[in-house]
């Protein structure tokens, strides 16, 4: 009732700013505070004084944190020619000494339930990079990204504590994950390091969160996993935006307290996926709160976690490799029995494509969405694919199309109508990211023909594989133009909608050059500047737009940033909450806030 009385009366504008307060007195005193309150006269002025008076500032509980042995001007900038993207460079790299973070220990609480004061604050043991902005603590997907910037993590520290790693920082996301890249995490900081030291410490611990996954989140079934997250309750840090979705004042429909605790628990799911929210996981896509009331994450087999559990198994035998044979050799089974669900319940051989498994219907989903790049960049390619270079670019025509039709990126869906930021016109860098390494993962003897070109009266919509969108040409977002005709669209369909399709009309480059094959050439096009014969340069388009997601509002960039200690400390920190929430029991309420900061087409 507390939680609910502050975040009605809208003493913040977000909800996270109470529930990241530590108190200023132990929890019964502040509850003794709150019951001397009539609830049905309680005014706004009472409410404030009472936060004032029994809590403390948010985010006091960490400190910033010198990165002692951080190079402002890292070699890599020296490979960037373009001036002005150069100079983007080096100001976001700079954002790294801005981000990072310690456990500020003189602020830290005595421990529940006797302590003078309670805080929702996880303290973690090394230092961290932080999203910014609202969220001040770690999150468990904005760290994969992280560390794709730093090649470096705490994370081995909440393995240990907990026994799975939580959304983020706080103890409110104790009773939800994030898509499991632990595993990954680990794999690419020993490829960059080498030092496999990491892995005694660091193999038992990947098992324990495989093993929560299996136990938690597994439909047994189909032995195929999916978000899952016991709740009935509204998300701490965005209370009141969970409440108003059950108790909508326009919505004539009341729901049952079942049917609110219901959507509750998936409400928690939808952030358990990173993907809060999209028409994706929606039973009816429609605009707002109506849309929202019929999200149905939990019955849904989700493309992108089965894939990242797949590869972390592969992952995981390599790092096994000869040292325990029979471990490394199980682990492969697994991912082999994964790898044919993926392939059984979410590929659609005749649209080329991957889409979400809904056991409510018990058929595919007919929402195209980026997520169907996942398996490819984890290494599952369909047979289909393999099997010609006319299928190879069909998976990734509705890429082309985005090409050429749009000055942007790929967008989430290319549902536009529902206003949520997982939906068109929104991007996100790390799907750009995936998108590139999936491009990478083809073998090269189906990149080398040349794009195909539609038909003089077509666009490249009609290069996609027929159903593959479920959405007709007129159907697809709009195209906003600039300047005078500010207020009008591209044409929608036919030839003149390939706005982008003659050379010289992307940004900073993307021109074509002769005897580049198809699929390079759309990685080229897409992410200028871009040499397909170069690999360190597309390593840099990488860090201009895969790993711009890894910072939140401030981008990630570096390849080579000189704090060669900071990932394997992320990395700890995991594990401490692995091993001590080893049995935690996962019912509380709890919310994420964004994966990483997205972007609309035209600001990309």
């Amino acid at each position: 009732m507390l939680l609910q009385t502050v975040n009605v009366a809208q003493v913040y504008t977000d909800p996270k700013t109470f529930v990241d307060k530590p108190t200023s007195k132990s929890s019964q005193q502040v509850l003794a505070d709150f019951s001397n309150f009539n609830l049905s006269t309680v005014t706004e002025g009472q409410i404030v004084n009472f936060v004032d008076s029994d809590f403390l500032g948010e985010g006091l509980e960490l400190e910033a944190a010198a990165l002692t042995n951080f190079n402002p001007t890292p070699a890599f900038l020296n490979n960037v020619t373009d001036p002005l993207l150069k100079a983007f460079a080096q100001t976001v790299h700079g954002y790294w000494t801005q981000l990072a973070r310690n456990t500020n220990q003189s602020a830290i609480c005595d421990e529940y339930p006797g302590g003078t004061c309670e805080s929702s604050l996880i303290p973690l043991n090394h230092t961290f990079i932080i999203p910014g902005g609202r969220f001040r603590e770690q999150y468990y997907w904005d760290s994969y990204w992280i560390i794709q910037g730093l090649i470096q993590s705490n994370f081995m520290d909440e393995i240990e504590g907990f026994g799975f790693i939580p959304n983020g920082g706080r103890i409110y996301y104790l009773n939800r994950s994030q898509p499991p890249l632990f595993i990954h995490m680990v794999y690419d900081y020993v490829n960059v390091t080498g030092d496999t030291s990491i892995l005694q410490r660091a193999l038992p611990l990947a098992e324990a969160e495989l093993a929560w996954w299996a136990n938690n989140r597994t439909i047994e079934s189909y032995m195929m996993a999916h978000y899952a997250v016991n709740n009935t309750a509204p998300r701490p840090e965005s209370y009141l935006t969970d409440y108003l979705v059950i108790h909508d004042p326009t919505l004539s429909t009341p729901l049952t307290d079942s049917q609110a605790a219901e959507l509750y628990s998936e409400l928690a799911s939808g952030a358990e996926t990173t993907w809060d929210y999209s028409s994706r996981f929606e039973a009816i896509p429609q605009l707002g709160n109506p849309g929202l009331r019929s999200l149905n994450v939990k019955n849904n087999i989700p493309i992108c976690l089965n894939s990242i559990l797949y590869r972390a198994r592969i992952l995981l035998s390599e790092l096994y490799g000869t040292s325990n044979a029979t471990a490394s050799s199980t682990h492969l089974q697994v991912a082999a029995g994964i790898r044919a669900g993926i392939l059984d319940l979410l590929w659609d051989p005749a649209k080329l494509a991957f889409y979400d498994f809904n056991l409510t219907s018990n058929a595919r989903n007919d929402i195209f969405t980026a997520a169907t790049f996942y398996p490819v960049w984890n290494g599952i390619i369909p047979n289909e694919i393999l099997a010609s270079q006319s299928n190879a670019f069909g998976y990734f025509a509705a890429v082309n199309l985005v090409v050429n039709k749009y000055n942007g990126t790929v967008p989430v869906t290319f549902i536009d109508w529902t206003g949520l930021q997982w939906d068109a016109p929104n991007s996100w860098p790390p799907l750009q990211y995936i998108i590139m390494q999936a491009l990478r993962t083809i073998p090269s003897n189906l990149t080398t023909n040349g794009l195909p070109t539609p038909s003089s009266d077509q666009s490249t919509y009609d290069l996609v594989p027929a159903g593959q969108l479920a959405l007709t040409e007129a159907q697809l977002p709009g195209q906003p133009l600039l300047g005078a005709q500010a207020n009008q669209n591209a044409t929608a369909t036919g030839p003149a909608a390939d706005i982008n399709k003659l050379s010289g009309t992307v940004v900073n480059g993307g021109n074509a050059t002769a005897g580049e094959g198809g699929l390079c050439l759309i990685s080229k096009r897409w992410y200028a500047p871009l040499s397909c014969t170069s690999h360190l340069r597309l390593r840099r388009s990488q860090v201009f737009l895969g790993y711009l997601g890894g910072l939140k509002d401030h981008l990630s960039l570096s390849c080579h940033v000189s704090v060669p200690t900071l990932v394997s400390l992320h990395l700890l920190s995991f594990e401490s909450i692995f091993e001590h929430y080893a049995q935690f029991d996962t019912s509380p309420s709890s919310k994420h806030g964004d994966g990483a900061s997205h972007c609309s087409w035209a600001e990309l």
